[in-house]
């Protein structure tokens, strides 16, 4: 499981203080985002990225469905942790499980399908197995 802090910041809620709905949508895509530079530095090296990630496997990921659940509301400045993991892997897309936390519990619970496209050609193209491993916590895979 990836692990990401975020502070709440003021631009992130409503009026009244409390986190606006939508950008729990930020905060799962941030998360993700930080768990594929993650993957990037152990394949190109202590310089990857995302981009570098893409260029290396000719790969973009496009978000296919997203669902949440809402469960308590989150507010100014709480400290919160996105934990990210892989609830299934197919051979062209994958669905992750995402959990925004406040401590023990669970502010709002995501589900986001991604699609793997072959960048060159716009066509589904299969997850290379080392990538489904490392996005899965392979052995050598602290994600």
């Amino acid at each position: 499981m990836f692990r990401f802090p975020v502070r709440v910041y003021y631009s992130d809620t409503d009026a009244g203080g409390i986190v606006y709905h939508a950008r729990y949508l930020d905060f799962a895509e941030h998360a993700r985002t930080e768990m594929f530079r993650t993957i990037s530095e152990m394949v190109v090296g202590a310089q990857g990225s995302q981009r570098a990630l893409m260029e290396t496997t000719g790969l973009a990921f496009i978000i296919s469905s997203a669902t949440i659940d809402y469960k308590k509301p989150g507010f100014l400045d709480d400290i919160l942790e996105i934990q990210t993991s892989v609830e299934d892997m197919k051979r062209f897309s994958m669905v992750f499980h995402q959990r925004v936390m406040r401590g023990e519990d669970v502010l709002a619970e995501l589900r986001i399908k991604v699609a793997a496209m072959d960048m060159a050609a716009k066509r589904p193209a299969p997850i290379p197995e080392w990538l489904s491993c490392a996005l899965q916590g392979g052995k050598d895979e602290p994600v």
